[in-house]
């Protein structure tokens, strides 16, 4: 049979190759099980830019604890990052919930079926709301992600197609009568099969349509997208503890914890990070950039010192350094952040809005936690692990 033309007369059999592959050999993934259109949309926001294998865990903890769209809207934003703790990328956890409380408020809590209604919700694009519109409503959408776009470039045997050309062949190709399911073989085949550096073209249920294949050029579709440059920078974190002090002892970052007698009175100052911008949102322990020409201890001390200062701007009763842990290392998507912690303590705290005259008067951006208090905020996986060094957190919750 010759290779697949997407306006040519091969499109049912190719059509008909897929549904049979996905009713064979599609994974039972939980958000599978319903056609619910809520569950729909919480997993495909999960899913962008995270393996189906991690999402699984974080699904369920989320439908537990908001199993319909009211539940989600209802809550804060505060719970919502917290239940999403772990999974990274925060926005899209801020975006759901705004998109949630969006159709609460619009379409009476009914989530849209047409894929440019589901596109005027924040975070949804053309992708999501081609999954949403198809799976859940059964619509004849396109849902072009990145194992889509990697099965087409191949069928076509295209180095570079563009985000218009990948919609057209994909709104030609899809099924017309279950387009849901026709759009997730695309996604399982990309997944399972048609992987980027070892495709199993001798078992993929439609190799006799793609050209890349015929011609020899699978593993060299798609090209590779250039990446931009990492960024690098080296932070120094202060853990400034109020009390009687977790783990005085000289471990540095061993993970044993706090040794035995920590009091109840110790607490640590937190800070909770604006809501715009990377990790908006979550709480940390305050951090400054580290500059060329200054020492990691130097910035800490400096930052610990404008801190823990009384509240009458005096040094009487400022912060002690106790020791530093050991610096470690932290990848987001496009920066890499060396850790350097400190530990102080202060023996007279401020009022926590009166530590900085940068947060004087911001109410909760600063705010002194107490250990039993920290599980209740949603942490940035590096901060937990800072805390879970001073025994003041439960490693085991830092992923």
């Amino acid at each position: 049979m010759t290779p697949l033309d997407p306006l040519g007369a091969d499109i049912q059999a190719f059509r008909n190759a897929m549904l049979e592959f996905y009713g064979e050999f599609g994974r039972d993934l939980p958000w599978r099980r319903s056609g619910d259109p809520y569950r729909v949309l919480v997993s495909e926001m999960m899913l962008q830019q995270t393996r189906v294998d991690t999402v699984i865990p974080y699904f369920e903890r989320w439908m537990e604890r908001f199993p319909n769209a009211e539940s989600l809207a209802e809550a804060g934003t505060e719970e919502v990052l917290r239940i999403w703790q772990g999974l990274g990328y925060y926005s899209r956890a801020r975006n759901l919930h705004r998109a949630v409380r969006e159709v609460q408020a619009r379409y009476g809590g009914r989530i849209p079926e047409d894929p440019d209604e589901l596109r005027t919700l924040s975070g949804v694009g053309p992708y999501t709301a081609g999954a949403v519109s198809s799976i859940a409503f059964g619509i004849p959408a396109p849902a072009v992600d990145g194992n889509v776009r990697r099965v087409l470039a191949r069928l076509m045997d295209d180095p570079a197609p563009s985000p218009s050309r990948l919609r057209r062949w994909a709104a030609t190709l899809v099924d017309p009568n279950r387009p849901g399911e026709f759009n997730q073989a695309l996604m399982e085949l990309g997944s399972t099969i048609c992987t980027p550096r070892a495709p199993g073209c001798d078992t993929c249920p439609v190799a006799e349509y793609c050209l890349a294949r015929n011609r020899g050029t699978q593993q060299a579709r798609p090209e590779a997208r250039s990446r931009s440059r990492v960024r690098r920078a080296t932070e120094a974190v202060v853990a400034l503890l109020d009390g009687v002090v977790a783990g005085d002892g000289d471990g540095a970052g061993d993970g044993d914890g706090a040794e035995d007698g920590a009091g109840e009175r110790e607490r640590v100052l937190m800070r909770r990070r604006p809501d715009d911008g990377l990790l908006g949102g979550l709480w940390e322990l305050p951090g400054v950039t580290v500059e060329e020409a200054e020492s990691p201890q130097a910035a800490a001390v400096r930052l610990s010192g404008e801190l823990g200062g009384t509240a009458d701007g005096s040094v009487e009763g400022g912060p002690t350094l106790l020791r530093a842990l050991e610096p470690f290392d932290h990848a987001f998507s496009h920066l890499r952040v060396r850790y350097h912690p400190f530990v102080f303590r202060v023996e007279r705290a401020a009022p926590a809005e009166a530590v900085h005259p940068e947060f004087r008067g911001v109410g909760e951006t600063l705010r002194w936690v107490a250990p039993t208090e920290l599980e209740r905020l949603p942490l940035p996986a590096a901060q937990a692990r800072i805390l879970s060094f001073l025994g003041l957190r439960d490693g085991s919750t830092a992923s």
